[in-house]
């Protein structure tokens, strides 16, 4: 069997159940990513990490939480942390106040997931707000890619010093459609060179700083007929050789409706999966399937399996690293410790 762990999945509930654990053993699995259902307080989630590790110290715990309106865990001491824009308008007001004050958010978003046992946040979003998309809106630091850049990069600062990795996304940019990728198949038809004087030039002046890329499920026609997560156009050529960048690529999604229609036509999890990482994905996540019996985890998990034995993907040790870099290699502060502890005073202190 592999050693390439390429998915992410989810579980159903609060705990570990029996099916949960047969799924996050399998060799296929490399980590688990974390909903709202998987929240009651602080101490039920730092139990559910620990039983996580409890079965493969290597699993990568992920979460979307950046602030704003997404944001999975909101009580029992939780910061409530304001959306990228809000430092996009502190910008106007004193830029080097700004880029402080993103450094100081993304210290408290990452110090405090660790504290709880979470490795990864699933940001910073590097898309650009043209004021169009209702799904990316607010997310977004503003329209200018220098300032994202900057905002952003400070934003990764503050979380490596909570000991936290980081993940931009969507690439080469989500901001500029209208539909949203989670119930349709968004299509920016903008050209190559547009798209990388713009949306994708963050991706490039952050390629020393990134740790991992999301790719966006929108298709950019005038590059590539596949979206841009099924396009290694877009993940070899233009990310990996073109823009220099170096770290993992998660997929998005596989259960949302921009993700399973490749060259025109709806294709199984499986081959969705296969499809990307082929394209030069080295991970793949499967969100929300857990919920019910769970047959798409199963059926994914046996589909790659079957897949890779029949020489149709390809395990390889540079994607494993690259998740394995991902995880923390330092210790987390436990919260209490983490309340009183003076960076984090003086970072709540920034917030916007």
């Amino acid at each position: 069997m592999s050693e390439h762990a390429p998915f992410i999945i989810d579980i159903a509930g609060l705990s570990l159940s029996k099916t949960d654990r047969r799924r996050l053993k399998h060799p296929l699995t490399g980590g688990v990513t974390l909903f709202a259902r998987n929240w009651k307080d602080r101490q039920q989630l730092s139990a559910l990490c620990a039983e996580i590790k409890s079965l493969r110290q290597d699993l990568l715990i992920c979460v979307d939480h950046e602030g704003g309106r997404v944001q999975r865990f909101r009580t029992d001491g939780f910061t409530h942390l304001p959306p990228m824009h809000a430092l996009g308008d502190a910008w106007i007001k004193d830029q080097l106040a700004a880029t402080n004050a993103a450094t100081a958010c993304g210290y408290v978003l990452g110090a405090e997931l660790r504290a709880c046992g979470v490795d990864l946040s699933f940001t910073p979003v590097l898309d650009l707000d043209y004021g169009e998309s209702g799904v990316i809106g607010d997310r977004a630091f503003g329209r200018d890619p220098r300032v994202v850049t900057l905002l952003a990069k400070s934003l990764m600062h503050g979380l490596l010093q909570s000991g936290m990795r980081n993940c931009g996304k969507h690439f080469p940019g989500h901001g500029f459609v209208k539909a949203d990728s989670h119930t349709a198949i968004p299509v920016d038809h903008r050209s190559l060179k547009k798209i990388l004087a713009d949306d994708a030039a963050p991706y490039e002046w952050l390629n020393t700083t990134l740790s991992s890329v999301m790719p966006a499920h929108v298709i950019y026609p005038k590059v590539d007929a596949r979206p841009a997560g099924f396009s290694s156009k877009w993940l070899n050529f233009i990310l990996r050789s073109q823009l220099g960048f170096g770290g993992a690529i998660f997929s998005d999604d596989l259960s949302m409706a921009g993700a399973r229609l490749i060259d025109g036509r709806a294709v199984s999890y499986t081959e969705a999966a296969v499809t990307a990482l082929n394209a030069g994905c080295d991970m793949v996540l499967l969100c929300n399937q857990s919920v019910g019996d769970g047959k798409p985890v199963d059926e994914l998990l046996d589909g790659m399996a079957e897949a890779l034995v029949k020489g149709q993907w390809e395990a390889l040790e540079a994607s494993e690293l690259r998740r394995l870099d991902l995880l923390p290699n330092t210790p987390a502060h436990e919260w209490d410790e983490l309340m009183v502890h003076p960076a984090y005073m003086h970072a709540l202190g920034l917030l916007p």
